[in-house]
């Protein structure tokens, strides 16, 4: 398991910095918003997931996605603006989605998911499928007002719902614990009338037998639950954010976090090396392959738009 799990997190921190070259080289446009740091919440909590649950996440999904089944090819190409087979280029880095593996959609709305993923939690109680629906948001999003109103109507309806806070200690550019009150944001689960728990959210296993349980309760007629993931951001808001506003003592405790590298001593040096080879190799293919990957038909722009 332990390396099963160092492969996942490496395949996600790999990709990213994949995505980075990418856009150096001209290849990519626009913001990346990274999840470096953050990689053992997705793997973790999609382990605890069934093919047929649905998935809503944030505009830093590309760990998710991964971590759900998305080809690196399909999400590079997407990435890229290529005709890729998620959007055909449409989402990007920040609004993608999959039908195919459950995955609603990214948002880049802070708390905007929470409306959507209790959408898929309503359809499935009414329609007494045997359904989860998970939605990951930051620890800003507990701030807003779509998420009092989705988790107020999930935990009066008992929805079969998980929410996922990633709290890695940065509402964007603010310290979560300037803009709340309480000690944790767990404990706003009580008024919901939700089941909560806190996580290490830098270990994938501690995350997986959380999710596990939620999951498991949720199927059973138990309700919806808010688990904490205590995760660690490494990286900017977005990949042009130097983090001015970062103490350097706060980057450093985060660096030590890191789940790759608590997962780096805990294999060994021999190990390590042979997955980061396979992990560079993979990634390779899957660049090669979005790189041949078309760019979208101009004649078909007016596909999928409203109006």
């Amino acid at each position: 398991m332990c390396e099963d799990t160092y492969h996942a997190i490496c395949a996600i921190r790999r990709f990213e910095e994949r995505l980075v070259s990418l856009k150096r080289d001209g290849l990519i446009q626009g913001s990346l918003h990274l999840c470096c740091g953050q990689e053992a919440v997705p793997v973790g909590a999609c382990r605890a997931l069934r093919s047929g649950d649905a998935l809503t996440v944030t505009y830093r999904g590309h760990g998710w996605a991964l971590a759900r089944g998305i080809a690196p090819a399909d999400l590079f190409a997407e990435v890229m603006g290529r005709d890729s087979s998620l959007c055909g280029g449409r989402g990007g880095s920040a609004y993608f989605s999959s039908a195919d593996h459950g995955l609603l959609g990214e948002n880049s709305i802070v708390a905007a998911g929470l409306p959507i993923a209790a959408g898929a939690g309503l359809a499935a109680h009414m329609s007494e499928d045997d359904v989860v629906s998970l939605v990951s948001i930051g620890d800003g999003a507990m701030n807003q007002g779509a998420a009092h109103e989705a988790l107020n109507f999930a935990g009066v309806l008992g929805l079969p719902l998980v929410v996922v806070i990633e709290n890695n200690g940065w509402s964007e550019l603010t310290p979560a614990d300037a803009m709340v009150m309480t000690e944790t944001l767990a404990e706003r689960a009580f008024i919901y009338g939700m089941a909560a728990v806190r996580v290490d959210g830098t270990d994938a296993e501690a995350v997986e037998r959380a999710v596990t349980e939620a999951v498991d309760r949720a199927r059973a007629g138990g309700g919806p639950t808010i688990i904490e993931a205590l995760t660690v951001r490494l990286t900017g808001h977005y990949d042009l954010d130097p983090q001015h506003y970062r103490p350097a003592e706060d980057l450093a405790r985060a660096r030590e976090q890191d789940p790759l590298e608590q997962l780096r001593l805990r294999l060994g040096g021999d190990r390590v090396a042979e997955i980061e080879r396979r992990v560079a190799a993979e990634l390779d293919l899957a660049v090669d392959a979005a790189k041949r990957t078309p760019y979208p038909d101009p004649a078909g722009a007016r596909e999928h738009v409203y109006g």
